[in-house]
């Protein structure tokens, strides 16, 4: 896959390349990982700590080839041996989701509850893992050609309306990061940020499912949004939006309007 661009683009055929999907081993990511493989890629699900939960995504996906590989976007060193195994195995990375995240519920007029050490943890989990990630993995993806990365984001990063302070400032400096990687890792590699509203997980501790549904029903489409529904909207940003990079992509089913 690796070489110049075409001058006709076309859609993003996802036969024979190599996805590496962050923060893989569940939720949006472990999604995202099952609708890439069904659609031809070779998918790498990329996890932290939950080596089981990643063996158990990838016995799962659709074809062979894939496996599961430690990579904690807050160690270093795990990502660059992360690099170095994609590199002997494939020589090369086509697409990359950065998935991985953290936030906490903290009211957000509830100024002292949301200490420094917490809004630290969000920060480096939400905005310097993903640029960690592509730090370790740029020559890799330079080397496609063709690359694209996908980081899922927030509709926090421009409401201002989240888990807490800190959560919705990490999506809007995520959202900066798309754009900044975009304009400089051009032509070889576009960046997307897709971003859901609240997501049918469990990923914000303390939330029950009745408030995402809540939240659902007010919204124009009025649909409680699943992992799959976001996985979705990647696969489709990955494969046809061929021109777009350093943009958002909003999958809220309306929420922010």
């Amino acid at each position: 896959m690796s070489g110049p661009r075409p001058g006709a683009l076309g859609l993003y055929d996802l036969t024979g390349r190599v996805a590496l999907v962050v923060g893989g081993s569940s939720g949006i990511g472990a999604a995202t990982a099952r609708r890439l493989a069904a659609h031809g890629a070779t998918v790498i699900v990329g996890y932290r700590s939950g080596k089981d939960r990643a063996e158990e995504v990838v016995s799962g996906l659709a074809g062979d080839g894939h496996h599961a590989l430690q990579a904690d976007v807050l160690g270093g060193d795990t990502l660059t041996r992360a690099a170095e195994w994609i590199a002997a195995r494939h020589g090369r990375l086509d697409v990359l989701v950065n998935s991985a995240g953290t936030t906490v519920r903290v009211a957000h007029d509830d100024l002292d509850a949301l200490d420094d050490a917490t809004f630290d943890q969000i920060l480096a989990a939400n905005v310097r893992g993903p640029f960690a990630t592509v730090r370790a993995l740029r020559a890799l993806l330079e080397r496609s050609g063709d690359a694209v990365v996908v980081n899922v984001s927030s509709i926090s990063a421009f409401t201002g309306s989240g888990s807490n302070v800190a959560y919705c400032a990490s999506k809007a400096g995520l959202d900066s990061l798309t754009r900044s990687l975009g304009r400089a890792l051009g032509p070889a590699v576009r960046f997307l940020s897709v971003s859901p509203a609240a997501v049918d997980t469990d990923f914000v501790p303390g939330r029950s499912r009745d408030a995402v549904r809540a939240q659902a029903a007010s919204t124009p489409l009025q649909i409680m949004v699943d992992p799959d529904d976001v996985a979705v909207s990647i696969l489709g940003a990955v494969t046809h939006l061929r021109l777009t990079t350093g943009a958002v992509v909003i999958a809220d089913g309306g929420r922010f309007l």
